[in-house]
């Protein structure tokens, strides 16, 4: 499995249009009660010309799932709400796309009687907040009985928890506290939502409106927090994500396209989470496999098997580039572009690998 992202958003924001555009899913919208996950491939070029260089019979993309919950509102977090066990289906996934709407229409229901992205990010956000405050808060009291036995851990677990949580309760997301990496390790198992990376997605109603005042308002607001930030018209790409691949090319054409939704957000996606693609090739498949910027051989080696880290002698790497260039791996070691690297060689995206182990 790759990496996952929750989608979140307002009740009337367009998110279950935004995720059926990237996931071809068809799923219903307004109103949804449960959940909807789909796992979808990662558009990469890449795999094409290696499947036709080893005449692999089985490709294997990366992939994404994504998880759409349905619309959060104000209030719908405190104490047991609804909100709250919502956000139970995010709490392991890594990273938040956050849809808001970026289109005026009164003929489609809305949370509100106006259009205004910051309101509607900060709506969201705050109701993050109160469900990680009470994260938080149990375990606290969890703690507490240790702590009152002399547990040093446990009490300065606790202090980590109380500063959190004193955040939190003036409506500071964790992952704009700053916090050192002990307070980071304390609240781990907590998996706070606000403490997840978020991409904003704007989701307007026609190609025609990819500059309107809101957009331009929630790009302003993702500027200033570093977020990465992409413009959708849900229901266009909703519509593409339906057609056979040459219609869909038409269709893209008449709309300006050059790329799909699901291919823009992939990219903020690895860009937010710092992420890159290695590969493995043969005559029997070729692998995407996904990992963060600044993984080491070894762990690396791990995704693929475990045996493989454990038994780690050294990895065989060409880029994908060189493969390209001189059309064989013969000829890229005759060129003196293959190398061994030991099991602390940082990985780069494009690298294709042979792992030698000992397992």
């Amino acid at each position: 499995m790759g990496f996952q992202c929750g989608i979140v958003g307002l009740p009337g924001c367009g998110k279950t249009t935004v995720y059926n555009a990237i996931t071809a899913a068809g799923a219903t919208g307004y109103g949804a009660q449960e959940a909807n996950r789909a796992v979808v491939a990662v558009p990469d070029d890449r795999i094409r010309p290696l499947v036709d260089m080893y005449k692999a019979p089985k490709e294997v993309p990366a992939t994404v799932e994504m998880v759409d919950i349905p619309g959060l509102k104000k209030g719908s977090t405190a104490g047991d709400g609804r909100g709250s066990k919502l956000l139970a289906h995010v709490k392991d996934v890594e990273a938040l796309l956050h849809v808001v709407r970026c289109f005026d229409d009164k003929n489609i229901p809305f949370e509100y009687d106006t259009i205004n992205p910051v309101r509607d990010v900060e709506t969201i956000d705050l109701e993050l907040v109160v469900a990680d405050a009470q994260t938080v808060q149990n375990k606290i009291d969890r703690l507490g009985k240790k702590a009152r036995t002399g547990d040093k851990d446990a009490k300065r677990e606790i202090e980590h928890c109380e500063k959190i949580k004193a955040a939190l309760d003036e409506g500071i997301p964790a992952r704009k506290q700053g916090l050192s990496d002990a307070e980071i390790v304390t609240i781990t198992e907590c998996n706070l939502v606000s403490l997840k990376p978020q991409m904003y997605v704007g989701n307007i109603k026609s190609q025609s409106e990819k500059d309107n005042e809101h957009v331009k308002a929630l790009a302003k607001y993702a500027e200033e927090a570093g977020a990465e930030m992409i413009v959708i018209c849900g229901r266009d790409e909703a519509d593409i994500s339906q057609l056979e691949d040459e219609d869909k090319a038409m269709f893209m054409e008449e709309l300006g396209l050059t790329e799909t939704s699901r291919e823009r957000l992939i990219r903020a996606a690895y860009k937010t989470l710092g992420l890159i693609d290695f590969i493995t090739a043969g005559e029997t498949e070729v692998h995407i496999w996904t990992i963060r910027k600044g993984t080491r051989a070894q762990d690396a080696a791990g995704k693929i098997h475990t045996d493989l880290m454990e038994g780690f002698i050294r990895m065989e790497v060409i880029t994908y580039d060189d493969l390209m260039e001189y059309g064989s791996e013969a000829a890229v070691a005759k060129a003196g572009k293959h190398r061994l690297e030991g099991k602390d060689y940082i990985v780069q995206d494009g690298d294709i690998v042979v792992v030698r182990h000992n397992k």
